[in-house]
């Protein structure tokens, strides 16, 4: 389960983050991530929710916007988005040649400090 490093990484990143602003407490956690990013967000949740204790981000709440895969159609130029994880071919003509323009993506977002 690499979501416990991924929440290692975050939990390190957000109290440096606060602390380099003189900030002692982190309340909250905003989070982008992509469908097709590999990360299941709730057993990121999960990994932080352990890891938090005795931290400033003992009391913080991670909140997280699912974003979704979308691209852009080499052949007939149309941009697109799919609730699926995975696009295999454009959506509108059916061509394996297009570009991945978000849903990959894992983002710390925002930080609510004090």
């Amino acid at each position: 389960m690499h979501e416990v490093s991924v929440a290692e990484s975050l939990l390190k990143t957000v109290v440096e983050q606060a602390a380099a602003h003189n900030c002692t407490r982190i309340e909250k956690i905003i989070l982008r991530i992509g469908r097709a990013s590999g990360v299941v967000s709730e057993a990121l949740v999960f990994a932080f929710d352990a890891l938090k204790p005795g931290t400033m981000a003992e009391n913080a709440v991670i909140e997280v916007m699912d974003v979704p895969v979308a691209g852009k159609c080499e052949t007939c130029g149309s941009d697109f988005s799919v609730e699926e994880k995975y696009v295999l071919a454009c959506p509108s003509c059916g061509s394996p040649s297009f570009v991945i323009t978000s849903g990959r993506e894992l983002e710390l977002s925002e930080l609510e400090v004090y």
